[in-house]
């Protein structure tokens, strides 16, 4: 497992009984998270400024329990971003992608060449974000308005506005299959495809049956000489093991190179507990 805690502003301060209290900046939230099934009785959730409770009908909603501001701003290195509390007890960002964030800056600063990446389910763009600063051009596409236009925040507020970034509103698969007929070509292509979800024009994403499809598509918009392919999941249940296997069955096979997965996890503070955060699959050249 990767251990990210490489953090000032994000901190990770309690876990149990399926919730964690985390500090964004100077705000503390208790967010339910469900790999936390272990009882702490040191779990102290009256430090949190908000709770977010789940609804046993689904959803749920955010306890305040003291003032805080609709928006405010956590830095990781030279990176910013914009923070609100959402509506499924989300923030904007998911912070175990800094150990995903700081391999992508690395290899495209090392690269010595200009890299265009292409950033599929993009989310807030916190990828995006760090491919910028690294100095790559980046097409950012989501399904989502309200994401796209949280993206712009972040991408202005860590000052690369100047850099060269294009924001779509699409569904991925459409927009892939128009870059493959259009003849545009990256050089790194991530991706954070949810488990189920709808596109711009209500086109059904479901990762079991589309995501094969879709990087099998990828591989005719890559370039002669790719730098990574970089899959992030939060699915339940899918081993990081499923997505090396796709990856060996599609990327590997027209461009060999080093295929590796692994999961993510969070280090609590003060502690030895690790909280997992995901998986991730990656493709990068032997150069």
């Amino acid at each position: 497992m990767k251990i990210v805690n490489t953090w000032t502003d994000y901190k990770l301060l309690e876990m149990s009984e399926g919730q964690k209290l985390e500090k964004w900046g100077n705000i503390i939230l208790s967010r339910p998270d469900p790999q936390i099934i272990w009882s702490d009785h040191n779990f102290l959730n009256q430090k949190a400024d908000a709770i977010y409770h789940r609804s046993k009908t689904g959803g749920g909603s955010w306890e305040i329990k003291n003032k805080i501001p609709d928006k405010w701003q956590v830095k990781y290195k030279d990176l910013i971003f914009n923070i609100k509390l959402m509506g499924f007890k989300h923030t904007g960002i998911f912070p175990e992608q800094a150990y995903n964030w700081d391999y992508m800056m690395e290899k495209i600063k090392n690269s010595g060449r200009d890299i265009k990446v292409l950033n599929l389910f993009a989310y807030t763009g916190g990828a995006t974000i760090a491919c910028l600063k690294a100095g790559a051009s980046v097409v950012h596409v989501d399904s989502s308005k309200g994401m796209v236009a949280w993206a712009k925040e972040n991408v202005k507020s860590s000052h690369l506005e100047d850099r060269e970034v294009h924001f779509i509103i699409d569904d991925c698969i459409k927009f892939v299959e128009r870059e493959i007929r259009r003849g545009h070509k990256y050089d790194a292509i991530i991706m954070d495809p949810p488990s189920f979800g709808r596109g711009a024009n209500k086109e059904v994403w479901n990762i079991e049956k589309s995501l094969y499809k879709l990087i099998n598509l990828c591989i005719d918009v890559l370039s002669n000489k790719p730098l990574f392919f970089l899959i992030n999941s939060y699915t339940t249940g899918l081993s990081p093991k499923v997505l090396e296997n796709i990856l060996n069955l599609t990327i590997n096979k027209k461009y060999l190179g080093k295929v590796t997965s692994d999961e993510i996890g969070i280090e609590m503070e003060n502690s030895t507990l690790i909280l997992p955060c995901g998986i991730y699959g990656r493709w990068e050249s032997n150069d």
